[in-house]
């Protein structure tokens, strides 16, 4: 009877051993990720109206926690993270980007990169992003915003050194803040000028 046992109880521990990894190992694959639901994608910029509202889903709440962020609510505005360039390739430090020419309707918006780790991108200028009110404009209000490691003509903000990075749009005080209204014809594109090694 004893013998009996022995391969019930190693089962049972098993199984409760594989539920645990399964668990935990889906809830880090999960917090590390972006929220799985209630995006909002417009050419390769992408939201989550809900981030900052009472109607945040239980994943988009943990995510935030454990990022230690604080997201816009629906009233203040809207954030877009990009990490693709216009055409869908992966934003890559060794490039150079072009971002540009409008942004939607705001009272005021900001640009920023930030490095492979979700942090603003510490450069040797000390400059990482651009506001609406500094930003250099043409004769028709369209500007161009410079991505690159070496120093740019115009409107120019210095890439880390190397890897993956992700460009960071927000708008504040928008009429689209909830996420409606918005098109693609209104969204800053982001083109790949050329690579370098």
């Amino acid at each position: 009877m004893t013998n009996r046992s022995i391969p019930t109880v190693v089962l049972i521990v098993y199984t409760l051993l594989l539920a645990l990894g399964l668990g935990l190992g889906s809830t880090y694959f999960v917090l590390k990720g972006d929220p799985p639901f209630g995006s909002l994608s417009i050419g390769p910029w992408k939201a989550w109206p809900d981030l900052g509202s009472a109607e945040a889903d239980p994943y988009m709440r943990a995510i935030i926690a454990q990022r230690s962020e604080i997201p816009l609510a629906i009233g203040e505005g809207l954030g877009f993270t990009a990490t693709t360039d216009s055409e869908g390739r992966g934003l890559n430090a060794a490039c150079t980007y072009r971002v540009g020419p409008g942004v939607p309707n705001a009272r005021l918006w900001t640009l920023a990169v930030y490095d492979r780790d979700g942090r603003i991108s510490k450069t040797e200028l000390g400059r990482s992003s651009f506001t609406s009110s500094e930003i250099v404009r043409d004769a028709q209000d369209r500007f161009t915003i410079a991505l690159s490691r070496t120093l740019q003509d115009g409107n120019w903000l210095q890439l880390p050194a190397s890897g993956p990075f992700s460009i960071v749009l927000r708008l504040y005080d928008t009429p689209g803040a909830t996420g409606t209204g918005l098109t693609d014809s209104v969204f800053p594109t982001i083109q790949r000028v050329e690579c370098g090694s």
